[in-house]
């Protein structure tokens, strides 16, 4: 699986994700569409993109995956026999889960014949999630970090709620040593935590500046600096989810 990949969401631009395999990308886990609106005749990765069932009551709309949907009783695990039919037929290579917790995962692999290849949660200085990735870590379950940077294009963003700072002496300071740029620390620290980042962006030119991550490595010290950071908050807190009783995020991890 590649070391980084690139985040998908609220772009909806084709062009971008043409440049980002020129560039390239090779994991971008586009899991929204039908292999047969793609053209393909499996996937590489396909995930449970949360443990919370809906039920689409209107016309879809991707730039607001909540709306026109009701929350559904549904056991995840049932969900999961599904997506082990579709390994077995070959419909998919991987099979994968996406913000889901300890005890949730735990569900999973104690029903599961075919054991998750990843979990896709957020991950970033403010989020540091330890001991959820050493729990799957523990169990040979890849961490998918999505959301590097907290979502600064979040529509959702309310005056006075925790922002990243790029211009953090903490980024700076350890860019400057490396000749990176804070967004590139801020990836490569992912990476040497142990996750797998997938930063979304549209723009070319940062899409090479998000895969030049690979020249360098932060040392233990600095790896602890950004560690600090923490403050345990969800950019991506899906409060949609709350009157779920699957809602991922009540367990400490």
């Amino acid at each position: 699986m590649p070391q980084l990949g690139l985040g998908t969401w609220l772009s909806l631009d084709g062009e971008a994700i043409r440049n980002a395999i020129d560039i390239g990308y090779r994991q971008m886990s586009v899991l929204d569409k039908s292999l047969e609106n793609f053209g393909l005749e499996y996937l590489d990765l396909y995930l449970i993109h949360w443990p919370v069932a809906q039920k689409l009551v209107g016309d879809c709309d991707p730039l607001n995956p909540f709306h026109n949907t009701v929350l559904v009783k549904h056991d995840f695990v049932e969900t999961w026999k599904g997506m082990e039919e579709c390994f077995k037929l070959g419909l998919t290579k991987n099979i994968g889960l996406s913000n889901f917790n300890s005890k949730q995962v735990s569900r999973i692999l104690n029903a599961a014949t075919i054991l998750p290849v990843t979990n896709q949660i957020e991950v970033n200085p403010h989020l540091t999630q330890k001991k959820l990735i050493k729990f799957c870590h523990d169990r040979n379950i890849t961490i998918t970090a999505y959301s590097p940077f907290g979502s600064p294009s979040r529509t959702w963003v309310k005056p006075g709620e925790p922002e990243i700072a790029f211009d953090h002496p903490t980024f700076v300071n350890i860019a400057n040593k490396y000749g990176k740029t804070s967004s590139q620390v801020i990836l490569r620290y992912l990476i040497d935590v142990g996750t797998i980042p997938v930063p979304k962006s549209s723009n070319k030119e940062r899409m090479k500046l998000n895969l030049d991550v690979f020249d360098f490595k932060l040392n233990d010290e600095e790896i602890s600096s950004i560690d600090s950071m923490n403050i345990d908050y969800r950019a991506v807190a899906a409060k949609e989810f709350l009157d779920s009783d699957e809602y991922p995020f009540k367990e400490e991890f």
